[in-house]
């Protein structure tokens, strides 16, 4: 069951969500509007399994996302509850400007509570600013026996690289 932005007011208001910093005017009817931290990490590929990446801290005036690169980025809030279930998702007005944001990485698990990291992709050029809008949380209520999440993903400040080593090359152990 989704909670209603008067319930996540509320859950927040109670302690059983964390915003930081909350704003009310990012509350929507069904979710909570986050922001782009202010810097982000190109992720450069050499197409045999080696990465590294360039932290690029992203300027008041902007920075251009190129097609075809991979960014990891932070939610400039910390977000997360020991309660509820986060869902990271896009906005629509960024997406219809050609945003991917967690393809593949949505899910939050209670008891995680971090400055979320972000893959962004782009599919034509696309400026993004520090602070600015970019996507929306939903929290969640979960049914049975809440077991909180104790992962390697957690209570992370800042874009976070992959941490599963069985995915890394050998360079990269």
């Amino acid at each position: 069951m989704i909670l209603t932005g008067q319930a996540i007011k509320q859950a927040y208001e109670r302690g059983e969500i964390t915003i930081d910093p909350f704003n009310l005017s990012q509350l929507n009817p069904n979710s909570y509007n986050y922001r782009l931290s202010g810097s982000i990490l190109q992720v450069n590929n050499d197409g045999k399994g080696h990465q590294d990446f360039e932290r690029i801290e992203l300027p008041a005036s902007g920075f251009v996302l190129r097609p075809k690169t991979l960014y990891l980025a932070a939610t400039h809030e910390i977000i997360g509850s020991t309660k509820y279930v986060v869902t990271l998702l896009g906005r629509s007005s960024v997406g219809r400007l050609g945003l991917f944001l967690n393809v593949t990485a949505d899910l939050g698990h209670a008891g995680s509570i971090s400055q979320w990291t972000l893959e962004l992709r782009v599919v034509q050029p696309l400026k993004v600013y520090p602070y600015m809008l970019i996507g929306q949380l939903a929290f969640w209520k979960q049914w049975g026996s809440i077991v909180e999440y104790r992962g390697r993903y957690h209570k992370d400040f800042g874009p976070v690289p992959n941490q599963d080593t069985s995915l890394l090359s050998s360079e990269d152990k």
